[in-house]
């Protein structure tokens, strides 16, 4: 366990760093906007990521961030 903690702490820092990112760069453009969906999806994948000590319930949560974040996608492709 003690072992996989540098990657677990690096996996959070890339995505913080990319969701900052997707905030100030395109600040400008609403269609380039994060979702409420799309947020949601994005912390049923992080918590799954931090409570990955019970697999069962780290991939359930994972698995509920996917299928949030395809719903957001088939939404905003119908929305086009």
């Amino acid at each position: 366990m003690v072992s996989s903690l540098p990657f677990i702490v690096i996996a959070i820092v890339v995505l913080v760093i990319v969701v900052a990112l997707v905030f100030l760069v395109r600040r400008e453009k609403a269609e380039n906007r994060i979702t409420l969906l799309a947020s949601l999806a994005f912390a049923f994948i992080l918590a799954g990521i931090l409570f990955g000590g019970d697999r069962l319930f780290g991939y359930g949560l994972m698995g509920i961030g996917v299928i949030l974040a395809v719903a957001d996608i088939l939404n905003r492709s119908r929305s086009r």
